[in-house]
C-alpha cells in the first residue's frame, strides 16, 4: 500500500509541475504580449513628438506669408497642445484628428499664396511632415496589430484565466475620431 500511495503522489506533483510550467509560459507570454504593445505605443508616441516638433517651424514659415490668416494658425496651436497633453490613445487620437483638421484647413489657405508653395523651407518642412504622416499611419497599424494579438490572449482559454488572476487587462486600440471623416470647412469669407 505505501507504493500505491507514494506512486500517486508522484503523480501529484508531476500535474503541479506540469501546470506550474504551463501558468509561468502564459504568464511570460502575457509579460512579452504586453511589452510588445507598449512598444508599438512607443513609436505613435516618437512620431507624434516628431510632428508636433515640426509644426511649429511649419506655422512660422506660414506667418511670413499669411499674417491675416491668425485664426487657422491659433487652432494649430490649439490642438498641438492637446495633442501634447494627451494622455491615453483615445486622448491621443481624438487631438491627432483635431490636429490633422486644424493642418488640412492651414493647406487650404497656402493655396492662396503661390509664393508660400514655391518657398524652399515650406516645401522641405511639408515633406517631412508628410513623411512623419506616414510613420505615424505605420506606427498605429502596427500598435493596434499587437493590441490585437495581446487581447486575444486575454480573452482565450486558458488565458483568459491566467490574466484574471495575474491583472492583464484588454488594451486599448488607437482609434480614429469619428470626427476626422468629416470635411473640414474653410471659409475665406469670400461669400455675401
Amino acid at each position: 500500500m505505501g507504493r500505491g500511495f507514494k506512486g500517486a503522489g508522484l503523480i501529484i506533483i508531476a500535474i503541479i509541475v506540469v501546470l506550474g510550467i504551463m501558468l509561468a509560459s502564459s504568464y511570460n507570454g502575457f509579460v512579452t504580449a504586453e511589452e510588445n504593445v507598449d512598444q508599438s505605443y512607443a513609436q505613435i508616441e516618437n512620431q507624434l513628438q516628431r510632428r508636433l516638433d515640426l509644426i511649429p517651424n511649419l506655422v512660422n514659415t506660414v506667418k511670413g506669408y499669411a499674417a491675416h490668416e491668425k485664426e487657422t494658425i491659433t487652432a494649430i496651436s490649439d490642438a498641438r497642445a492637446r495633442l501634447a497633453g494627451a494622455r491615453s490613445p483615445e486622448e491621443e487620437a481624438t487631438a491627432n484628428a483635431e490636429l490633422s483638421g486644424a493642418l488640412s484647413r492651414l493647406l487650404v489657405v497656402v493655396e492662396n499664396y503661390p509664393n508660400l508653395k514655391a518657398d524652399a523651407q515650406f516645401r522641405q518642412l511639408m515633406d517631412e511632415l508628410a513623411g512623419t504622416e506616414n510613420r505615424i499611419a505605420v506606427a498605429r497599424k502596427d500598435y493596434n496589430d499587437e493590441v490585437a494579438v495581446y487581447n486575444k490572449k486575454v480573452k482565450r482559454f486558458p488565458g483568459a484565466i491566467v490574466a484574471a488572476v495575474t491583472g492583464f487587462d484588454q488594451k486599448e486600440y488607437f482609434r480614429a475620431d469619428p470626427r476626422s471623416q468629416e470635411a473640414p470647412n474653410v471659409d475665406f469669407g469670400g461669400g455675401e
